[in-house]
């Protein structure tokens, strides 16, 4: 064989070899396609899985809302529906045995009126908007000017939490509510958010008058689910603000209106009965106006102990301005004590108003320090505005 036929057999070897590269780089593409198909073949097979368990879903008839009435044998239960009757249904075997409690809300099967399923219980925007702190920040140091009434708040709440056994020690039952009395701005709710904090406990606040409903029997609903929302969150502390607007005293002439506020005062009262004192929710009131309240309220028994909290005297203003002043960067020629006699007759409320005017005027003149004369530019200002409604009050809240 001559030279340039061997070339020529080399060239078609290398040239094949060449080729057999290419298809084995083809073939593993292929492959690689392949293993990319099937992987979106089951992707979109389980999407289509996935909507058609959903339009079946969609399709299926609805269900009724009933409520359960009793407990049978052999898997039964009475219920009332929302529609009709009672009736003696079955129950799906799904469903435990322990979850089936009369006066819960079950659905039922619309032809069958079987049990399919136990609901929560219903809870109203308002109750489950109301503000609900799980532990306040707040604590006893930022209070000031307050120390007997603390004490005695924080015996009538705080030790029946964590401290039970001391009253089964001594043989009685720690008082079931609290209510304090006093002028707007004297730290009512500060108070009960320190105790919230110092006892764990999930802090409940509203305001009465949200109780107040258009509606014949809402407001009593809206009372007894906050209590029932108190329960869950337990251990808890409701604080009902404004008292005075749903807990006036009942007048033998009432339009409508007043009747119903009336109801669901009347509410209130069988809940504050209906739990021991011994339990770990509380209730504190505050009112601005404890003359107007129902008899009923104030008896033994539902809010057993009136703390009345008034306007601070001098120790207790130069305590709440300490305790602002802390957090703030002043002159040296501020002190505290002068401040307080130069707020004199001022509440707790207003002395904050008051460092954080002084504050904002240094802000104004361009100064990262706040001197004297900005406190009394600013209790100027504060107090000026505050006296004409603080002279509105009745005379007893200022002692």
């Amino acid at each position: 064989m001559e030279d340039t036929d061997i070339e020529e057999l080399k060239t078609k070897i290398v040239t094949l070899e060449e080729r057999n590269v290419r298809l084995m780089e083809d073939l593993q593409n292929a492959e690689n396609d392949k293993r990319y198909s099937e992987g979106e073949l089951f992707r979109l097979q389980k999407d289509i899985t996935r909507v058609k368990t959903e339009l079946e879903r969609l399709k299926s008839p609805p269900l009724i809302i009933g409520s359960l009435r009793d407990v049978l044998p052999d898997n039964r239960v009475v219920v009332k529906s929302s529609t009709g009757p009672d009736f003696i249904v079955s129950v799906s075997e799904y469903i435990p045995q322990e979850d089936l409690i009369p006066g819960s809300r079950v659905s039922l099967n619309k032809q069958t009126l079987a049990v399919m399923s136990v609901l929560p219980a219903p809870l109203d925007p308002v109750v489950t908007g109301a503000e609900i702190i799980e532990k306040p920040k707040t604590t006893y140091a930022d209070i000031g000017g307050l120390k007997s009434q603390m004490i005695e708040l924080r015996e009538a709440v705080e030790d029946p939490l964590l401290r039970p056994e001391l009253y089964a020690k001594v043989g009685i039952e720690p008082p079931k509510g609290v209510l304090l009395v006093g002028p707007p701005g004297t730290g009512k709710t500060l108070m009960a958010k320190a105790v919230a904090n110092a006892t764990n406990a999930t802090f409940i606040r509203l305001v009465g008058s949200e109780l107040v409903q258009k509606y014949i029997g809402e407001g009593a609903r809206l009372v007894r689910e906050l209590f029932e929302l108190a329960k869950e969150k337990a251990p808890s502390i409701i604080f009902i603000d404004e008292l005075d607007s749903v807990g006036a005293k009942r007048a033998d002439v009432a339009t409508s209106g007043d009747r119903e506020v009336q109801r669901t005062l009347m509410q209130l009262l069988a809940e504050l009965d209906g739990f021991k004192p011994t339990s770990d929710i509380k209730i504190i009131g505050a009112t601005n106006r404890p003359d107007i309240l129902d008899d009923a309220l104030l008896r033994p028994g539902r809010f057993d102990r009136i703390i009345e909290i008034g306007l601070p005297d001098l120790d207790g203003r130069t305590q709440i301005f300490k305790i602002h002043l802390a957090h703030m960067n002043i002159e040296k020629d501020v002190n505290p004590k002068k401040l307080a006699e130069l707020a004199e007759e001022a509440s707790g409320a207003e002395i904050k108003s008051i460092c954080t005017e002084a504050g904002m005027l240094a802000i104004r003149d361009g100064r990262d320090s706040i001197s004297a004369e900005d406190f009394v530019n600013a209790k100027e200002k504060v107090m000026t505005a505050g006296r004409n409604k603080m002279k509105s009050l009745p005379a007893y809240m200022f002692g």
